[in-house]
């Protein structure tokens, strides 16, 4: 079955929409698109640093997307607004990331399938690692989901009841940056943000708690993915932006039914 590569591009599709889905509730409730912005785009960084040192692709960007999350974490509140900060490491990582790809002489490398994604290029080992990133990523998500959710309510309230917000956060930006280092192979660079946000976005109108949120968040992520193969399939357009264009589709509608409901 694993032999046609439409089965293994619907499979990493629906892998990293499984993963995406709860964290991207999370990103929505507590604010931090831009976040997700600047640990993907410091994932061209870690492409750089894989391809120079003859490692892992997958490694390199998990490194460097750990680095990232856990640098604005640890710099967030102290001197710096948070979105200045990130509009800094963001932009940075990128522009050292392209420049670093540059120098590597000896080395053909495609920037455009790391920017928007190469889903259709997908392998078995590519399935392996992000099936096993996105069970890794559901399971911390799982065994740490009431204290994120109280540490995202109030921080005040986590106190009280012993749970640190500082580790919460934490735990939150490590499990978005092996999100990142997964789907860098589905939707690339520039796309892993929309992913995070838009179905966790459609799914907030349809939602009364936070649990039934993020199911629906990530059926509209499963539904986008295999959407728009099946789209990109048939007019013969880029697989990425095809994923994120039907996820947007449905933000639409979701939007719309939200509108005609109140």
């Amino acid at each position: 079955m694993l032999d046609s590569f439409l089965v293994r591009a619907a499979l990493a599709g629906l892998g990293v929409a499984l993963a995406a889905a709860p964290l991207g509730c999370f990103v929505v409730w507590r604010r931090m698109a831009y976040f997700g912005d600047a640990t993907a785009h410091a994932s061209i960084l870690g492409v750089a640093l894989a391809l120079s040192f003859n490692m892992s692709v997958f490694a390199g960007v998990l490194v460097v997307a750990l680095i990232m999350a856990t640098t604005v974490s640890t710099l967030s509140g102290r001197g710096y607004a948070m979105d200045t900060l990130l509009g800094v490491l963001a932009h940075s990582a990128i522009a050292f990331g392209l420049v670093a790809v540059s120098f590597l002489e000896g080395v053909r490398i495609d920037l455009m399938a790391y920017l928007f994604g190469d889903i259709l290029a997908v392998g078995r080992v590519d399935l392996a690692v992000i099936w096993g990133g996105a069970l890794l990523v559901l399971a911390l998500v799982g065994w740490r989901w009431q204290q994120l959710l109280t540490a995202t309510v109030s921080p005040d309230l986590a106190h009280a009841s012993g749970i640190d917000p500082k580790r919460e956060q934490l735990i939150l930006t490590i499990a978005l940056a092996v999100v990142v280092a997964v789907a860098i192979k589905v939707v690339g660079v520039l796309l892993i943000a929309a992913l995070l946000i838009i179905p966790a976005a459609a799914a907030r109108p349809l939602s009364q708690t936070p649990e039934r949120m993020a199911a629906i968040a990530a059926g509209i992520g499963a539904a986008s993915a295999i959407g728009g193969l099946q789209l990109a399939y048939a007019f013969d357009t880029p697989a990425g932006p095809t994923i994120v264009c039907v996820a947007a589709a449905v933000f639409a509608l979701t939007s719309l039914f939200s509108l005609i409901r109140d």
